[in-house]
């Protein structure tokens, strides 16, 4: 049986003041928003504080898939559950308490996501499985868009698939998704697709995230 393919476009690279318009290219043939949330300690940028990430989540016309890269995040995760958010991934490497805060996430009614960096290694996290509605695999170094997809981070994808086996959990990769790679990941094991600068600076949005789950779905097993 073939997997499902979701595609989340990540509006970090979308023309931030034009945002509504900029989402509504692409909410009609997209499955989630992905919202990038920094805050330039966990890593070194800043895209959105809590307030004007409420905004987009309140008023995004499709589920928003919320990626924390923050420090403390055991505190901040369960807000964006709260504030509406369809799925809340937190990073392994900030989190104090993983389990704890992948339960409060459910709790609160939102998907739990745990995401790891390139350097991380799933086998020192398989044991969340039963608490993770999704896995995210990181193919850059979280912090910027546009960079360059690590194609080394697909042995993680194959052994975080294996970790799945038939089981509902999503396995979602980030970083340098395009045309060019999408395939690779989706043969990886991989479901769920963070897609930035590729969609948005393309020509047409829409097409591009037709595009992407066409290829992705072509590959998938």
């Amino acid at each position: 049986m073939k997997r499902h393919i979701r595609i989340t476009p990540s509006i970090l690279n979308a023309d931030l003041s034009q945002l509504d318009g900029e989402i509504a290219k692409i909410a009609q043939v997209s499955d989630l928003i992905h919202l990038d949330v920094m805050d330039n300690k966990f890593v070194p940028n800043f895209t959105f504080d809590f307030e004007s990430a409420s905004t987009i989540i309140e008023n995004c016309p499709i589920p928003v898939d919320a990626h924390l890269m923050v420090a403390d995040v055991d505190e901040i995760a369960p807000q964006y559950a709260q504030a509406g958010c369809a799925s809340v991934t937190i990073h392994a490497e900030a989190t104090k308490d993983i389990s704890a805060t992948l339960k409060s996430i459910r709790a609160y009614g939102a998907q739990a996501g745990l995401a790891l960096k390139p350097n991380s290694a799933i086998s020192d996290y398989s044991q969340f499985s039963d608490l993770v509605d999704m896995f995210l695999i990181m193919t850059v170094e979280p912090g910027f868009g546009g960079q360059k997809f690590m194609n080394e981070m697909m042995d993680k994808v194959r052994a975080t698939r294996a970790i799945i086996g038939e089981r509902p959990i999503w396995l979602q990769v980030d970083g340098g998704i395009s045309v060019q790679t999408i395939e690779i990941a989706a043969k990886a094991g991989a479901d769920t697709f963070v897609a930035g600068s590729a969609v948005f600076k393309a020509s047409d949005p829409a097409a591009m995230v037709v595009s992407l789950r066409e290829l992705a779905q072509g590959v998938a097993n």
